[in-house]
């Protein structure tokens, strides 16, 4: 069995509409030493976990008002800003779907009436899975933190190097330091994209919600990224058709997936043109990057939001932007999409939702 630290150190958080349920599960694990809190329904449950999130939620499934399929859904919809939580279902129904709980999003199923071995045994299943993947994601972090440090380090050293500040260069040498630097960019630039997209997936990225000219930030970015279409004689343009220019978000991410979308649509393009369309549809905000590059397969249409997921381009890259720029819109309960066909080019559309309200009730968790 895979170690853990002692039992007292994970807090559990049981709900269900019936208190005699709930008084023998708190007894059963407080006497095996976890903490417990209590919740009576999916409301409370939901509050309970927004203000502190436990680390495994033991949940019924028959409960009025919001039933434990309707609870497992609404976390698995706010991962972006929430950790890890296991999440263990229990039903006295032999009819309920374990398909569909486990679909929704719980990673057990346990049927009444609960057998203490059988409870006590799916309970150290799922926080051992939640230790192992904590474990993971704080090596994640302490990785990227560690090597970004000396990486920062060796990019100013190099630079001084290269401008003959401890001695005269050659003109080869000049040349293979301006490599090395290149290379040890693109290197930090990948950390750091793996340290956002780590404080996302853990639900440490705090964002900054206030409402500006979303019409501003989008000439800004295809304004900054012109000479790059340039050098390659691309089309680059923007039409704008929707009736408002402003949005509530976070200007820095959101100007993070701008530049994302369009620097790919310049990158994955090697003639024609790019356009970046913006229209107003019903609430929300469309924003479309569309190029006439070599286009994506339907396979890996399925999968390029996915980390990791790099195209067969040979100019992709380390398969973390798109995935960055997922977890960014869906931080501001917004879309993002694909559609391609090969050979003829690629539309990446971003919904946003226009009213304010929408994305403060997000600003005040995140």
């Amino acid at each position: 069995m895979s170690a853990y630290p002692n039992p007292a150190s994970f807090n559990i958080l049981a709900v269900d509409d019936t208190p005699d349920n709930l008084v023998l599960v708190q007894l059963t694990l407080e006497r095996e030493g976890y903490l417990v809190r209590l919740a009576s329904d999916g409301q409370s449950a939901l509050a309970e976990i927004q203000a502190s999130p436990p680390d495994l939620l033991i949940l019924d499934v028959m409960m009025p008002g919001m039933s434990g399929y309707d609870v497992t859904q609404r976390i698995r919809q706010a991962e972006a800003n929430l950790p890890y939580i296991p999440i263990l279902l229990i039903t006295a129904h032999e009819q309920s779907s374990v398909v569909k709980g486990l679909d929704l999003g719980a990673d057990d199923f346990i049927r009444k009436p609960v057998r203490i071995d059988e409870l006590l045994a799916r309970v150290r299943s799922l926080l051992r899975l939640k230790y192992a993947i904590d474990q993971r994601e704080n090596f994640v972090s302490c990785l990227t933190h560690d090597l970004r440090t000396p990486l920062v380090a060796a990019d100013r050293m190099l630079t001084l190097l290269q401008q003959g500040v401890y001695g005269q260069v050659s003109s080869e040498a000049h040349e293979a330091l301006g490599n090395i630097i290149h290379s040890n960019e693109n290197l930090l630039q990948m950390l750091n994209t793996l340290l956002e997209v780590h404080c996302y997936e853990v639900g440490e990225k705090m964002l900054s919600f206030i409402t500006f000219d979303f019409k501003a930030l989008v000439y800004e970015v295809v304004q900054e990224l012109f000479p790059l279409a340039e050098q390659k004689s691309l089309t680059l343009r923007v039409v704008w058709q929707a009736d408002t220019h402003e949005i509530c978000g976070d200007r820095l991410e959101l100007r993070r997936v701008l530049t994302n979308l369009v620097s790919n649509a310049i990158k994955f393009t090697e003639t024609g043109s790019i356009t970046v369309q913006v229209q107003r549809v019903d609430t929300e905000l469309q924003l479309t990057t569309e190029d006439t590059g070599e286009g994506i397969s339907p396979e890996n249409q399925l999968l390029i939001f996915e980390r990791f997921r790099r195209g067969t381009h040979k100019q992709s890259g380390h398969g973390l932007g798109l995935h960055l720029c997922r977890q960014i819109i869906q931080a501001h309960r917004g879309k993002i999409s694909c559609t391609s066909t090969p050979r003829v080019g690629s539309v990446f559309s971003v919904c946003l939702p226009l009213d304010p309200s929408t994305v403060s009730e997000l600003s005040c968790s995140s």
